[in-house]
């Protein structure tokens, strides 16, 4: 299969995937009692995006459609989608309608200034790969979300740590965290599908994991992380954090994850700063883009 024909059926897995998740009631439709379909029906979609039906399932079917921008347009309308899952229909769109140049793979290193900021920050911070590989990390970040270098490094993944059955224990609510950063995933996969480094942490996951199939096909994308949790820590008792994701210029996509306490909770990052003062922690490797499989 060409980059093409692979970008239109992922177009027609996209769009299938959201009206399956759109509820008729969100659209003021009435839901009926004989629905038989989870979410839209297909001519549903259709008619509010002014199209006909079999043009509408042919464009599902991934079967050499080339939507215009007024049509993708009016899709994105009739799902009510979001400002991300636009930019990221008109992506797929844009490789359907010609194949996309072979991007350009890099192992890379994290710019030098990045990395002293992520070891002179009082705050936990780390940096991740496009594929969410733990690239570099300070003491804090290890002593709050558990040390990578106890990892091997081909496990040094966040989703390799949440679907660990020992993450369900520090994170309250695990399950939309995994979202985020799936979505984050399947951006990058967006960008290169065929990424060695991409199949092997989807096929891991895919075969360790069912909830990872199951949110895997959802299809969702995201273009930054953001939020809070409660994180359970076995010495300092509950954190209420926050945490951002700032991108790294020059570093292949990369991101800088920095955690901050919840109003409230200064104290016990303070505490924390305590421990991983006296806790031994491993040395860091020299931080790299470690993007081969």
């Amino acid at each position: 299969m060409d980059s093409q024909t692979s970008a239109a059926h992922e177009l027609g897995s996209f769009l299938r995937a959201r009206r399956e998740q759109t509820r008729p009631e969100d659209l003021g439709l009435e839901p009926g009692p004989r629905r038989k379909v989870d979410g839209l029906r297909r001519e549903e979609v259709a008619a509010l995006a002014y199209l006909s039906t079999d043009y509408y399932q042919r464009l599902e079917q991934g079967r050499s459609i080339r939507p215009s921008d007024e049509v993708l347009d009016s899709i994105a309308d009739a799902l009510d989608l979001d400002d991300v899952d636009r930019e990221h229909l008109a992506r797929l769109a844009r490789a359907a309608r010609r194949p996309a140049p072979r991007p350009r793979r890099t192992t890379g290193r994290v710019p030098r200034s990045t990395a002293l900021l992520v070891h002179s920050t009082e705050l936990p911070a780390f940096i991740v790969s496009q594929h969410l590989d733990v690239l570099e990390w300070n003491p804090l970040a290890a002593e709050l979300l558990g040390d990578p270098m106890e990892a091997e490094p081909a496990q040094r993944n966040v989703l390799f740590t949440l679907f660990r059955d020992e993450s369900l224990l520090r994170f309250a609510d695990c399950a939309a965290m995994a979202r985020d950063y799936i979505g984050m995933l399947r951006t990058a996969v967006t960008r290169d599908p065929d990424h060695p480094r991409a199949i092997a942490v989807i096929g891991a996951l895919s075969v360790r994991s069912a909830e990872f199939r199951r949110l895997w096909a959802r299809y969702d994308v995201r273009d930054r992380v953001q939020g809070g949790k409660t994180i359970h820590h076995p010495r300092v008792g509950d954190i209420d954090i926050e945490w951002d994701a700032y991108p790294i210029p020059g570093a292949d996509h990369a991101l800088m994850i920095v955690i901050t306490p919840r109003p409230g909770h200064e104290d016990r990052l303070q505490l924390l700063r305590s421990v991983a003062t006296n806790a031994p922690i491993a040395p860091q490797r020299a931080a790299e883009v470690t993007e081969k499989p």
